[in-house]
């Protein structure tokens, strides 16, 4: 018979244990993560990169002017200032299956997360069962036990796994960070998203004025070659004449099925990027004549580019992800230690459920150690450096990426506005041309064949010049998405927790694998 002061001195020598072990958790193993430091470099391009763009007639034409060290607005898509493309971009956030993937993928991540966040706190389960059974034949005739009998239990039980080395600290800062993984990868997917329906807008709004461009030139050139053929007869051009027009006119015609086919299929990527079928979607027709080009194009410094890009904060992510499984790897060669308690009752009738006499409980601890395991803890070990080392050169390259993005975006909308300029000068000329054509053709100066060229060179002209305008919107366009855009909060989804969440570094009690 055990006293009850002896229990009493047993308890409390057991949470004396239990104190001194909960005492020495946050003793912290593994690497100390390093947050990567600013680039090495103040600027994007080799020479200073370009203040202003000067300006030609028109919406397109504005000037602009770049502010360094200034970062886009969140929405910046509405410098635009166009209804349809911001309805276009509104249904594309709002329907996208990709998106919704992502956000799927993050609550996911933060749902493992908060799963894990009970490995904290003592785990206490509640029992509560009755069985009716035989004792064996075997059983002395002096037991106390009748031959058939039920036994009534009942009871709670405590098991905790102090954090004694940090790996459980570890474990949920790999967790974290694969959350914060998923945030910038949704955040990159938005970005990535509201670029894509932009630019594919912007291009279908220039097929659609080059088809009509194109039209033009056809009719044009159909009504040369029907006059060329009649001078032929009457002998007053050489048949060559004849030829090469019919060229002229087969070459306008053979660009006019690949404009419409480019056509159709940004209306099917516009349809696909906003989550609907082609046969359901009525297309929003985007002019260019409705965009307004940004004069004002801000510039992060290339220190804040690294920092707010996303898919530059997911590269960081993994890097944290790793030099955390660097540290579980760590754990692996220490001992784990689980502090486990019970208190019930046991009883053979149901009267007698309740009484002190039928009072269980126990109070233990269990060390488990690696002693031998094949090579096996330093191959994964060796396999997480790895893991970190390819974690960061992903990093560099990305930061890579991202700053050479920046600056062929910055050198192409300077070219841009040279561009503009000269077939804007091209246009102009061409359309001053066909104004003299046609009033010396009123006058009797000219004939219709003459009239009809200068209307073809016009009409080709035009074309040029709408590409050039429809270009400097995409490398505007281009240069937000460099620059990480302000991309949107993740949408219908809660913040990841900021207390410490993790699993612990034993088989059985975690969902995660330690290595």
């Amino acid at each position: 018979m055990i006293s009850h002061r002896w229990c009493r001195h047993g308890v409390l020598a057991g949470s004396a244990a239990v104190m001194a072990l909960s005492a020495l958790s946050g003793c912290a193993i593994g690497p100390r993560y390093k947050v990567p430091g600013p680039p090495p470099v103040s600027r994007y391009t080799h020479r200073p990169g370009p203040a202003t763009v000067s300006g030609t007639p028109g919406k397109a034409g504005a000037s602009q002017r770049f502010h360094y060290g200034v970062s886009p607005r969140v929405r910046w898509w509405r410098t635009f200032r166009s209804r349809p493309l911001d309805t276009l971009i509104a249904a594309a956030l709002e329907n996208n299956r990709t998106l919704a993937a992502d956000r799927a993928r993050l609550l996911q991540a933060r749902a493992v997360v908060a799963a894990d966040a009970g490995i904290f706190y003592p785990q206490v389960n509640g029992t509560l069962g009755a069985v009716r059974e035989t004792s064996a034949a075997g059983v002395p005739s002096g037991s106390h036990l009748p031959s058939i009998y039920s036994l009534y239990t009942g009871g709670l039980s405590v098991s905790y796994y102090p954090d004694i080395f940090g790996a459980n600290r570890l474990l949920y800062k790999s967790a974290h960070a694969e959350a914060q993984y998923a945030r910038d990868q949704l955040l990159a997917a938005q970005l990535a998203l509201i670029g894509n329906v932009a630019t594919t807008a912007v291009q279908a709004a220039s097929d659609r004025a080059q088809i009509r461009a194109t039209r033009r030139i056809i009719a044009r050139e159909t009504d040369l070659l029907r006059l060329t053929r009649l001078q032929y007869r009457t002998g007053a051009v050489p048949y060559l004449s004849v030829v090469d027009q019919e060229s002229a006119l087969a070459t306008n015609k053979a660009a006019l099925p690949a404009l419409l086919q480019n056509l159709a299929l940004e209306r099917y990527a516009l349809a696909t990027l906003i989550g609907r079928f082609p046969a359901q979607w009525r297309p929003v027709h985007l002019r260019l004549s409705s965009l307004h080009l940004p004069r004002n194009l801000p510039v992060s410094l290339p220190s804040v580019l690294a920092r707010q890009r996303p898919d530059i904060r997911a590269a960081t992510e993994q890097m944290r992800y790793a030099n955390a499984e660097i540290g579980i790897a760590d754990a692996q060669f220490y001992p784990i230690v689980e502090i486990t308690g019970s208190f019930g009752q046991e009883s053979l009738t149901v009267g007698h459920f309740f009484n002190a006499a039928s009072n269980v409980w126990s109070l233990g601890a269990n060390l488990l150690a690696p002693l031998f395991h094949g090579g096996t803890l330093r191959a994964q070990r060796r396999e997480a450096l790895e893991l970190y080392a390819g974690a960061r050169a992903t990093y560099q390259q990305t930061v890579l990426t991202a700053f050479a993005q920046v600056a062929g975006s910055l050198r192409a909308l300077e070219h841009d506005g040279e561009t503009l300029h000269a077939e804007g000068e091209a246009y102009a000329a061409a359309r001053e041309a066909l104004r003299l054509a046609k009033s010396s053709y009123r006058a009797g100066a000219i004939d219709s064949l003459s009239l009809l060229t200068t209307e073809a060179l016009y009409s080709q002209a035009r074309i040029a010049y709408v590409r050039a305008k429809a270009q400097r919107y995409l490398d505007t366009v281009a240069l937000y998405t460099a620059l990480g855009g302000g991309p949107l909060t993740p949408r219908r989804t809660k913040d990841a927790p900021t207390h410490p969440v993790a699993s612990p570094v034993t088989t059985g009690t975690s969902q995660r694998n330690a290595s």
